[in-house]
């Protein structure tokens, strides 16, 4: 298959433009009186999702038809396996949040190149937030590089859900737990901004919730797992991941990725390296 002929660069400014105008759409619902109902996972989704997602279908596939397709609101098809590059999109991210009237739901979509994402954005309408990242070329907030911002001396802040943050205590951990806002992309590029210093997801995140978030943590230089198998893989046949943690400060990570595997536990693989379909626990869930 011949190498695509645009660049990092070129996917980025798509996905930006694509962010904006379906954020435009999206906010239309927002705060209105919105159908609603819930997939077989029990997760929301709302007459916005899938009129954003059909936007974004639309749009990006026009402008890239060689592009595969991986998206929360689309039926998953195995096509996309065979593409070197693939649009993963979340068409609102934190659907619960949107539908409660909270503002940090986003927009996350990212451009993956064989397993790595090397486009994305995380888009935040309400709040007028325009997180990007180009592979090898940094990220951005609203144009502007990130810089983490954080008081000297502050204990670290952390949102976990309830079991994770007893395991952290009774680990000695010190800390203050901090927002856990709806949308698990946002969180996440919070530890870049550095109005948090983690964010953890239970196990079961699937690629749509973390791959743009994932290149603007890296691109920022933050840490980012996998806690079972270290920095994800996208674009696999299996889509689920297990616990995942973000952390600013390197010297979090023994006590946050042991409480995270003690609590979620690591996958079981069948013998393709995908996940076998076991429980999970469900203290914490993303929309």
């Amino acid at each position: 298959m011949p190498a695509p002929a645009t660049t990092y660069s070129d996917d980025l400014e798509l996905l930006r433009s694509s962010a904006v105008a379906a954020g435009i759409i999206a906010s239309s619902f927002f705060r209105r009186d919105v159908k609603s109902w819930h997939k077989e996972n029990a997760s929301p989704v709302s007459e916005a999702d899938i009129l954003v997602d059909r936007y974004l279908a639309s749009a990006l596939l026009h402008a890239r038809p060689d592009y595969g397709w991986l998206s929360e609101e689309t039926v998953d098809h195995p096509s996309r396996l065979d593409c070197e590059r693939v649009f993963v999109v979340d068409p609102i991210d934190g659907t619960r949040g949107f539908l409660r009237g909270e503002d940090s739901w986003t927009v996350s979509l990212a451009v993956v190149e064989n397993g790595v994402p090397v486009a994305g954005v995380v888009y935040a309408p309400v709040r007028d937030e325009m997180y990007d990242a180009a592979r090898g070329e940094g990220a951005r907030l609203n144009g502007q590089p990130i810089r983490r911002n954080r008081r000297a001396g502050s204990a670290p802040l952390i949102p976990a859900p309830g079991a994770v943050h007893q395991e952290m205590q009774a680990a000695g951990l010190q800390y203050t737990r901090g927002p856990a806002y709806p949308s698990l992309a946002y969180r996440l590029v919070q530890v870049a901004t550095g109005k948090l210093d983690a964010a953890v997801a239970r196990r079961g995140s699937q690629d749509w919730d973390i791959a743009a978030a994932a290149l603007i943590l890296e691109e920022s230089g933050i840490g980012f797992a996998d806690v079972c198998v270290g920095f994800p893989q996208f674009n696999k046949r299996d889509v689920r991941h297990g616990a995942l943690a973000a952390l600013s400060d390197m010297s979090l990570k023994p006590l946050v990725h042991a409480a995270l595997i003690k609590v979620y536990g690591c996958p079981a693989l069948d013998a393709g390296g995908d996940e076998l379909s076991t429980p999970l626990h469900t203290d914490l869930t993303d929309g």
